[in-house]
């Protein structure tokens, strides 16, 4: 409160004023809000600087980047600025004389958004990832965003919470790996300007997955051979390679990518898929015990029976032959046997000879058994009464025997043709002029 008086009486004076409350408060700090902090480029946010409750007051403001000290932005004075830059961004009130500041305002920070679309890629990429794999996230700037050098940001269960150099995260997934990925992109010479976030990748994880196995067949013919089939399900998996094992042992060195293989080797076969690198390998399969059999195939069997059955009327079609012929099979294979261009005995036919022997001679110094062919030929001149007819006999040697008197021998008759008697009503047998064999086992010959 107050009260006056007159300078010249100092007795005089007025009543005291009414009370005059004074609130003192603590030093203020400015609040500084903006209408977005992320702008397209190009674009412009209005910030907005203020002190509660109180008047008179001007404005400072402030801006930073991670790679600038922070400085005043002149001729700046205004409760409301329109920014057009990204960065980090300050303000303070100021008011009377000597100048009185508040407090400096939080930090907020404008981003600069560009146009450029980002997406996040997997490799491998294949639709379905089971657990224990190892795969890599790529953040890929797109339509353009090659000539420029970016930074990274990630968001995501496995990824990496800051700014990094890298475009791309490895790990090996597990039960925590699933889950949504994003990313964005900034350039490296402005921290405040970046692309947006990218949609959403969204990863599954699955349980490792068994190999199955199946054969055509399990029995293998002898010289035949059987496919084998490996598959990884389930069947939306891809980019599997086969590896094959017989009784623990590695059946191909080199793994076959369309999972089939053709054996033809007895044994307990099994398989296992495998992709990526380094390998990731399923479960193996079961067993399947492949067997050579000789009979295993009903092909085989038709195929032996009709030989059979082809053989043997060859062989009756080769008896009936022999049979209808005029010498007998038999004495036709002595007489080329006796004949043969081998035998260095004369087997030439002497009429005026009684009987003419072949390698074996009267005086040999040892005994042998052998085998002879006799062949009669029938004198065919009329016979006079009480006259024998001649007869000449060749005696060709077959085979060696191992017996000093035993001797097989064949006997080839020609027996002597008769005109055929005129009988008024009968008719007599035409001369018969077939020569037959008679194979007899003697005793060896003495002369």
């Amino acid at each position: 409160m107050c009260k006056s008086r007159r300078r010249d009486d100092s007795y005089s004076s007025t009543e005291w004023s009414e009370a005059f409350t004074l609130s003192v408060s603590n030093k203020p700090r400015a609040t500084l809000t903006a209408g977005t902090t992320i702008i397209p480029v190009g674009g412009s946010v209005t910030l907005t600087c203020s002190v509660q409750s109180s008047d008179g007051w001007k404005y400072e403001w402030f801006r930073r980047t991670q790679r600038t000290s922070e400085g005043q932005i002149r001729d700046q004075q205004n409760r409301d600025i329109r920014v057009s830059q990204g960065g980090i961004y300050r303000c303070r009130g100021t008011r009377g004389n000597p100048v009185y500041y508040t407090y400096i305002s939080d930090d907020v920070t404008i981003e600069i958004t560009f146009s450029n679309k980002v997406v996040v890629k997997q490799q491998p990429n294949w639709p379905q990832i089971f657990r224990g794999e190892t795969i890599t996230l790529t953040c890929e700037v797109q339509e353009g965003g090659e000539t420029t050098e970016w930074w990274y940001d990630w968001r995501g269960p496995r990824t990496p919470t800051q700014w990094t150099h890298n475009n791309d995260v490895t790990f090996s997934v597990s039960e925590s790996s699933s889950g949504d990925y994003m990313c964005k992109s900034r350039r490296r010479d402005d921290s405040y300007s970046s692309t947006e976030w990218s949609e959403a990748f969204t990863l599954s994880a699955s349980n490792k997955p068994k190999a199955k196995l199946r054969a055509d067949n399990t029995a293998v013919p002898v010289g035949g051979s059987v496919t084998l089939t490996c598959s990884v399900n389930p069947s939306s998996s891809s980019g599997w390679k086969y590896y094959w094992y017989r009784d623990n042992t590695t059946v191909d060195v080199v793994p076959t990518s369309n999972g089939q293989i053709s054996v033809s080797r007895e044994g307990l076969y099994r398989c296992r898929g495998g992709r990526g690198n380094p390998v990731y390998y399923t479960e193996d399969s079961q067993e399947i015990q492949i067997n050579i059999t000789e009979f295993s195939s009903p092909v085989w069997l038709i195929v032996r029976l009709v030989c059979g059955v082809s053989l043997i009327i060859i062989l009756l079609l080769l008896l009936y032959l022999c049979r209808q012929s005029k010498y007998s099979c038999f004495t036709r294979w002595i007489q080329s046997e006796s004949h043969s261009p081998g035998s260095s005995t004369n087997h030439g036919v002497n009429q005026n000879e009684t009987h003419e022997y072949n390698s074996v001679h009267p005086g040999a110094d040892e005994p042998r058994d052998v085998t002879y062919s006799l062949i009669k030929l029938q004198n065919l001149r009329k016979k006079k009464k009480h006259h024998k007819p001649e007869q000449s006999a060749v005696y060709s040697e077959v085979k060696t025997g191992a017996a000093e008197d035993s001797l097989m021998y064949a006997e080839v008759k020609q027996p002597k043709k008769e005109k055929a008697k005129k009988n008024k009503g009968t008719s007599s047998p035409a001369a018969d002029a077939a020569v037959y064999s008679e194979v007899t086992s003697g005793s060896s010959l003495s002369q």
